[in-house]
């Protein structure tokens, strides 16, 4: 009788090999994009850059782009008293995050639902810029007890307002635990800035009140926002340490990088429910996505890496790449095997660190 030896040799050979001749020494896929039985590439990736390296140009056209979403109606939003596609993303979150937070689907369930947000920020508004992040280190390193609230993302004329005034917002009394709100944090109405006069609809927390924008800034949460912070999460081994690491309590005794964020701008941020009811949420998450993604890049067996539970309740899996990705009205549902790889279809986009750029017309006025 013939050896099959030599035959389950050949075959994990044939196995093999399309994996190595994909990937390049990065880890990285060579921008192809692997669904049902055919790889797809990039035509172009999009920028995400640093907030403060945008001129005051490219700045207006993100917010107002924001304000543009703010305007248009809801389409089919899974809490009613949302009125604007702005309100649906917030909504959609507010419904689904006891499905999304301290479970191995975490980064990647964000990791979509800010591509959607930036997707409608281009179909439903025609934006054309970048997707900014918010790398809070160069802010919680800065030479001053104050560091977070004199970061330049809260301009009142280039960037998203400031901290919110005591005395001018007051807390619903008929919240309970389930909605997880931190009264201290609720300090006031943001006075200034493109977002003072929008009025929420959703949160805080479980509620769904008409509502401004409240802010309470945490300069003690600084200290989660460092670049040393960064290297304890990116030094861990694998992906749900990693995770965990990230994303902060529960699962750790104290804060860390994602938790640290949402509490230093305080107020619909801090909340675990509502928090996309702040702009700046998106900024901050995605900021942990490029975090993330440098993760994903350092070991080229990262790339697909995934882990943890899929629920904090009973019946509980562990997430495999096959794991659905909810995402209602927002976008289609995907598979995190999908979103892995963010230089491939359908995400298509990549982070960079430019030079700051230099808006000279604001520069002369100024001078």
């Amino acid at each position: 009788m013939l050896s099959t030896v030599p035959l389950v040799l050949s075959l994990l050979l044939f196995l093999q090999t399309p994996v190595k001749a994909f990937f390049n020494e990065q880890g990285d896929l060579n921008g192809r994009y692997y669904k049902g039985s055919r790889y797809r590439t990039c035509e172009t990736l999009l920028e995400r850059r640093e907030w403060r390296t945008l001129n005051d140009v490219e700045k207006a056209d993100y917010i107002n782009a924001v304000k543009c979403l703010q305007s248009h109606p809801a389409l089919d939003p899974p809490i009613t008293q949302a009125q604007t596609r702005f309100d649906e993303f917030q909504a959609y979150h507010s419904h689904i995050a006891n499905a999304v937070h301290t479970v191995g689907q975490f980064l990647p369930w964000h990791r979509l639902y800010l591509k959607n947000y930036d997707s409608a920020l281009r179909s439903e508004c025609g934006y054309t810029g970048t997707a900014p992040y918010w790398d809070w280190t160069q802010d919680a390193e800065a030479n001053s007890n104050n560091s977070i609230s004199r970061s330049p993302v809260w301009d009142p004329l280039t960037g998203f307002g400031g901290d919110g005034v005591p005395g001018t917002y007051t807390l619903p009394t008929d919240f309970d635990d389930d909605s997880r709100i931190n009264p201290p944090s609720f300090v006031g109405c943001v006075p200034d800035g493109p977002f003072a006069n929008y009025t929420l609809r959703i949160g805080p927390g479980l509620l769904n009140t008409d509502h401004c924008l409240v802010r309470g800034f945490n300069e003690s949460a600084a200290q989660h926002l460092t670049s040393a912070a960064i290297a304890n999460a990116t030094k861990q081994q694998s992906f749900e340490l990693f995770r965990i690491e990230v994303e902060g309590q529960p699962l750790t005794s104290d804060h860390r990088m994602h938790d640290g964020g949402h509490i230093a701008i305080g107020g619909e941020m801090s909340n675990f429910f509502s928090s996309p009811g702040d702009p700046m949420f998106y900024l901050h998450h995605a900021n942990i996505d490029r975090i993330w993604w440098t993760w994903q890049q350092a070991v080229p067996s990262r790339l697909y890496e995934i882990a943890g539970p899929s629920s904090t309740v009973e019946p509980i899996y562990n997430v495999t790449l096959e794991y659905p990705l909810l995402m209602g009205s927002l976008g289609p549902t995907l598979q995190i095997r999908d979103i892995m790889d963010i230089h491939a279809e359908p995400s298509c986009y990549t982070y960079i660190r430019k030079p700051l750029s230099v808006d000279w017309d604001a520069f002369l006025r100024h001078s």
